[in-house]
Parts: C-alpha cells; structure tokens; sequence
C-alpha cells in the first residue's frame, strides 16, 4: 500500500455496522469518507464463519459436499426500518440490496420443567395461546398490558431519544419537545424508581412467561434486574416491527452498507490499524495508521473523525491527553462493560426437528444465572443457551441434512483470572469445562446425541472478542444498561475532548444492539453534518461514483 500521505473530508475508525452506517449516511451528502479496519473484513462483529463439509448425512446413507456457514456475531434483526431507512437516504431500495424475511414465531422458549413456548409476533394470539397452556394462571391479559406499556416507553423514546445526541436526562430533557400531554404522561410513566424486571412482573406473573420477556435484555447484554424500566421498550420493538433474517444471513446487512458505501464512493482500508488521532488543541487533524502487520506507516488528514472504536479504548488509546485520560476515567467510573459470551459454532451432520430458527434453553433461576454474570462477574452455573438454526429458514446455510449450529452464552466480561484460552490460542481451562457445561443442556432439552453428530466445532470466546474487535472486557454490547436513571443513557456522539471527533458505535448513545448500532452511526453523522452546517434532514447527493479500495469489491468481504 502506498505510503504517501492524503487527505480525506472524513476519516472512519472501524468498520462495524455504526460506521459503515455512519460512512453511508455522508457520503451520501457528498464528503469524502475513508473507513479504516484493522480486520481483513468489513462488518466487525458482524463476521461470517464458513467451513467445508464432505462426509455421511446421519440416518440416510447419503453423502454430501457443501459447507456449514455461520453468522459469528448477530442473528436476530429488529427495528428494520433504521436499515431501510438509511439505505432510502442513499437513494436506493432495500429491495435491490438485501432480502428481509419475518419470522412468526420469533423465538422458541424451552425450560427444565418441559415445558415449551413459542413467542408469536401478534399479541392477540400470544395472549389467547398463553391462556390455553396455563389455564390456571390466565396470563394474556398481563401480557397485553406489558406490551402495551412497552409500546407507551418506545413511542417516548422515537420522541426524546432515538436519534439524538444525548447522554443523560438533562441532555434528553433539553433535546425533547415538552409541550405534548401524551408524551408528559409517558415521561410520567417511566417508572424512574424501577427496573426492567419489576416493571414486567408487575404485569406478568406466570414464571415462565416473566423469564421469556426478561430475556428480551439479551438484546443489549444486561440484568433485567439492574436495567431501567424504559428498557421494556424493546419488547414492543420487536413484537410490533417484527424479528427478522435477512437471506444469506445477517452478515447481509453489513455486506449492504459497505455495498451501498462503496457506490457512493467512500475508501475503505482494511487490515489498516490506527495508531492513533492525531490533534492540533481542540481540533483533531488526521489519524496514524499501519499496515495490519506493522508496516507502510503513514499518515491520513483528516477534517472530521468518526470512531467506531469502543469509546474507553478510542480515548485512552488513540488520544494522547489529559482531557482524553479524564474523559475515559468518568466513563469508567459510570459504566461497566456489558456482558461477554461464548460461542460455540457445531456443525451437526443431522438435524433436530424441534428447533424453531431462534431457541432459548433457560436456566432454571433467572436471578441466580444473572447473579452470577452481572454481580460475581463469572460464567453462570446454571446459564441461558441461546440457540441460532438458520437453516430452517435459508436451506443454503448448511449441507442438505446438516445443520449450522449457533449456541451463544452470555458470560461476564474478562476478568484476569478468566482463562478461556491458552497461551497458543488453544482452550484454557475454563472454555473446556463450559463447553461440558453446553453440550450437557443440550442432551437435557431433547439432543441427546449431538456430541456423536458434531462434525465441525469453532468457538469464540471473551478473549478473541477483546483482541479481534477491540472491545473493553470483550464485551459483545458496549457498555451494561444498568441504573434506574441513568442505565438508559451511554455516553454522547460528539466526543467532548475534540470538536470534530465523534463517537460511534454500542459503547456509545443509544447503546448496544444491531438496530441501535446503526443508529448510533447515523446520529453521529448527523452531528457531524450539523456542526459543518449541513441539514441532515436535506436530500442526500444520491451521486454513484467509481469506488476506491485496497482490493476489488471490497464490500464483499463482509459476506465472503
């Protein structure tokens, strides 16, 4: 790669959804962005895992010759309309760039007791169908009255959140319109004293439908029991706007945005790392970059800054002051990091017909299992399996037969004493006796056999997310939602130690999550487009030219 140095409108640090949504959204209005990855892909954890397969489809006698490919990071798309409608502000049409499919039921909840519980998108029939299975309980009514609760704190949050640059309830309270009497109420309605798993049991009762809404947390690696109550907005999220796979898997949408960048003309540098920002007082002026393997060093102007990176490590590693080294110690005395997880990727040469596209095995205590990960900080006992089996929507995903496997466990973020790996990369300790921990709930909840059926086996622990995506603790959402008032609220998209560094991504407002991600871009580009005095609200260039990269259609790597 060339060593000269050049210069950009806008330099992007990380190509994680937030800033390939962030890259879109101005090159779209016409300035010039160059994205900045130290991986050889575009998506950031949003990575994809595919592995070759030539042998016996158990049970039939037949052979066969394809591969198991998996989704490594998410796998459940909410709130599509963030993708749809940055991709409109593009000028373009989801339709033309990624094929989204609702999925009814959204999730199948399985539990020790035996008993099993689909959630269905329409509440009516969720309710009437949870009135049948419990008779005695007769919980659809407090179903009903949760969602509808949820959907009073999500239409709240569209108002003085979602979008916004805001970091606390000040900030929030002077962004937001106060003059509307319904949305007085719902502010009223916040329950500021309560948390996310109080508020639901004070509608819902039966165990086993509060352990399947307390899950719906998953989203942004938190405690329901330490979570603010307006949290509760993601039920409605997805019971009202659907759960979604785009087809190809959801590394689709990540494949779409750079897709979509790319046409717009932004640069894209991969197996590039920043060094670090590069400042002339309170103005950043360009970033320091190497070659992936340490060499080419050079340096890219810059006008504006957008970081991907998680914001502790974008200030205490890529800025060199006081004010940085002040800023990440009030963050760090703020948050905590959200959870990590482990991954195990199994690719199973026989199917099991019990498994929905989405699964949750549940541990039998909620509050011991979140107990151990949020307050310990160490791997649950007893945890929550969260089960991905895409080919029950997308046959291409697996060898006819087989199954692609995808079984996520929330763990706490890496402490010192956690060995997941060895020193060589191999299994530590701990991810050997977790892995028993996993594979023996699976024989509990009907796969009995699957050690004999397992044919391929990856894994991705809290140590590769810290060292793979740059993230504190290798947290997978950012920073914890926890605090009755300010568990809402992360820290602000313009940076406060630069006037044109911007902050982006699940550490980061609004917070963790695919849909929340993505808008954590698009508010950040649109901040940046408000201080240089463009409206963000106006049309975008809709111009197309030729994209520049380090590698032919460089999009593609992140869904190759």
């Amino acid at each position: 790669m060339s060593s000269s140095t050049h210069t950009v409108d806008v330099v992007v640090i990380g190509a994680g959804l937030a800033g390939l949504a962030s890259a879109v959204e101005l090159a779209a209005r016409g300035l010039k962005v160059c994205v900045v990855d130290k991986n050889d892909h575009l998506g950031g954890k949003m990575n994809v895992l595919s592995v070759p397969y030539a042998g016996p489809v158990a049970g039939s006698g037949a052979t066969v010759d394809g591969r198991f490919t998996f989704d490594m990071g998410p796998t459940i798309i909410t709130l599509p309309n963030v993708l749809r409608e940055i991709i409109a502000r593009s000028g373009r049409s989801t339709e033309d760039y990624i094929d989204l499919v609702n999925l009814d039921p959204q999730w199948r909840c399985m539990y020790e007791d035996g008993a099993v519980l689909d959630l269905h998108q329409n509440v009516d029939t969720m309710a009437a169908a949870l009135d049948k299975q419990f008779p005695s309980a007769l919980p659809g009514r407090g179903y009903r009255e949760f969602v509808e609760y949820s959907r009073r704190m999500l239409r709240l949050s569209e108002k003085v959140f979602f979008y916004k640059d805001v970091g606390s309830p000040i900030d929030m309270m002077r962004a937001s319109p106060m003059g509307d009497p319904r949305m007085l109420a719902d502010v009223l309605a916040m329950r500021m004293h309560s948390t996310m798993a109080a508020t639901a049991h004070k509608y819902v009762r039966e165990p086993h439908l509060q352990q399947l809404v307390e899950h719906f947390l998953q989203y942004v690696g938190s405690s329901p029991f330490l979570a603010p109550a307006i949290l509760t907005l993601i039920a409605a999220a997805q019971v009202d706007q659907g759960c979604w796979y785009p087809m190809g898997g959801t590394r689709q949408v990540a494949r779409t945005l750079a897709r979509i960048g790319a046409e717009l003309g932004v640069t894209y540098l991969t197996s590039t790392t920043v060094k670090r920002i590069n400042a002339d007082g309170l103005r950043a002026t360009g970033v320091d970059v190497t070659d992936a393997d340490g060499g080419s060093a050079r340096t890219i102007t810059a006008r504006h800054i957008v970081s991907n990176c998680d914001v502790q490590r974008t200030l205490a590693g890529l800025l060199a002051s006081p004010a940085a080294s002040a800023r990440r110690d009030k963050v760090a005395s703020q948050y905590t990091p959200a959870c990590s997880g482990v991954v195990l990727y199994l690719g199973l040469n026989r199917q099991y017909d019990h498994l929905l596209h989405h699964d949750f095995l549940f541990s039998r205590s909620a509050k011991a299992e979140f107990n151990d990960i949020y307050t310990r900080g160490e791997p649950a006992a007893d945890p929550t399996l969260y089960l991905a089996v895409p080919s029950r929507t997308d046959a291409a995903q697996a060898p006819d037969g087989c199954e692609s496997l995808y079984i996520l466990v929330h763990t706490a973020y890496r402490r010192p004493h956690h060995d997941w790996l060895n020193a060589d990369g191999s299994p530590g300790p701990l991810l050997k006796s977790y892995r028993d921990v996993i594979v023996n709930k699976l024989r509990r909840f009907g796969m009995d056999d699957v050690e004999q059926h397992i044919v391929v086996e990856r894994y991705l622990t809290p140590t590769h997310i810290d060292q793979w995506y740059n993230a504190e603790g290798g947290a997978i959402y950012g920073l914890a939602s926890h605090g009755r008032l300010q568990g809402g609220f992360k820290p602000r998209n313009r940076s406060l130690v630069l006037d044109n560094l911007y902050l982006a991504g699940g550490s980061v407002n609004p917070g963790p999550g695919v849909p929340m991600v993505m808008m954590s871009g698009v508010t950040a580009a649109n901040a940046l487009l408000h201080d240089i005095g463009i409206d963000p609200a106006k049309a975008s260039s809709l111009s197309s030219p030729t994209a520049t990269s380090t590698g032919s259609r460089p999009w593609a790597a992140a869904a190759s």
